[in-house]
């Protein structure tokens, strides 16, 4: 059993046991190679689609900063900033698609989490990509965030906003929201990080 989210909808990731929430999974899977006829085959010959997941991250501290592959910013589940990306799936073609991993059991000292994706390679053409965002926590529904808006052609995409609510609970909202990149991005959500051009 699954719960589909609406753009805008919020819903609360409560503590299960003593212990905190445990380990919340967040997935992306995609197809990498989209098929198209016509006119626009020319666009895809040869070429895939290569989606990056990735977050940007406040601490209770005051820490800030992203999770992501480019940059080999891969994070960690046990120290700061309590969030690890597992690896980079540059294809599309690992079934277990990229995963996003944040501990629970931290939340008191995670403020917010915004995950979003971006095409680092390859098209913007979301709608072909069809790409669909699981949320995962223990002794809950799967949440899914589908990305079911696809009139953009920017590559940057805010996909889910994780906010602690009180040490206890974490409000998860569907954003799907589309941005030329990570600064847009960044400033969209007043997160005020300072931002240089990178390879992976």
């Amino acid at each position: 059993m699954a719960i589909s989210l609406q753009k805008g909808q919020k819903v609360s990731l409560k503590k299960t046991s003593s212990a905190g929430l445990g380990e919340i999974l967040v997935n992306l899977n995609w197809n990498a190679k989209p098929v198209s006829k016509g006119l626009l085959s020319s666009l895809f010959s040869g070429s895939g689609i290569d989606l990056d997941l990735g977050c940007l991250f406040e601490l209770k501290d005051g820490s800030k900063g992203t999770v992501q592959a480019l940059g080999n910013a891969f994070g960690s589940l046990n120290q700061a900033p309590y969030i690890s990306l597992d690896g980079d799936d540059r294809t599309g073609a690992a079934a277990t698609g990229e995963n996003l991993r944040i501990n629970g059991n931290q939340i008191s000292r995670i403020k917010r989490v915004l995950v979003y994706t971006f095409i680092y390679e390859g098209v913007a053409n979301w709608q072909q990509a069809d790409a669909t965002v699981t949320i995962k926590y223990p002794g809950a529904e799967d949440l899914i965030v589908k990305m079911d808006s696809f009139n953009s052609s920017q590559k940057m995409c805010g996909l889910a906003l994780f906010e602690n609510v009180n040490d206890e609970t974490f409000s998860v909202e569907k954003i799907v929201q589309f941005y030329p990149g990570h600064e847009a991005l960044d400033r969209a959500f007043g997160w005020g990080l300072r931002w240089k051009a990178g390879r992976k």
